[in-house]
C-alpha cells in the first residue's frame, strides 16, 4: 500500500531533497559531517556519508516519501552491510534522529588495532 505524500509546513509535498538536507543540518547540529557520496565507476552506492567523532560512520540513501532503492542500490547497501558498515535508507524527516542515534553508537561495541581494523569488543 502508497504511503500519503507527507508535506512540508508551507503544505507542499516533501521532495527528497528537502529530506536531505534536513539529515545535513541535523549532523552538522549534532557535530557531525555529512559529505554527499560521489563514487565515480562505482553506481548505486548512498547518497550521504555520516561521520561522527570516535569513527562512528554510516551511510544514508536519501528517497522521497515511500520510494524504495533501485535494485543496484540495494545490491550495493548489502555489499557495505557484510563490510560491517551501517547503511540507512531514509524517506522521512521523521527517521532523522533514529539514524542520528544508530550511527554516534556504531563503534560502542568495537575496538580498533594498530592496523585501524575493528575489533568486536
Amino acid at each position: 500500500m502508497k504511503r500519503p505524500a507527507q508535506t512540508c509546513t508551507h503544505g507542499e509535498i516533501m521532495l527528497e531533497k528537502t529530506i536531505e538536507k534536513t539529515l545535513v543540518k541535523a549532523v552538522k547540529t549534532e557535530g557531525g559531517m555529512c559529505p554527499k557520496l560521489i563514487s565515480p565507476g562505482t553506481d548505486g552506492m548512498p547518497d550521504r556519508m555520516v561521520l561522527f567523532s570516535k569513527g562512528c560512520m554510516g551511510f544514508v540513501e536519501v528517497k522521497a516519501p515511500g520510494k524504495k532503492p533501485r535494485p543496484l542500490q540495494s545490491l550495493r547497501h548489502q555489499q557495505l552491510r557484510d563490510l560491517g558498515f551501517k547503511v540507512f535508507v531514509l524517506d522521512e524527516i521523521q527517521q532523522i534522529s533514529g539514524v542520528i542515534q544508530e550511527i554516534r553508537g556504531a563503534s560502542d561495541n568495537h575496538t580498533f588495532d594498530e592496523k585501524g581494523e575493528c575489533d568486536e569488543a
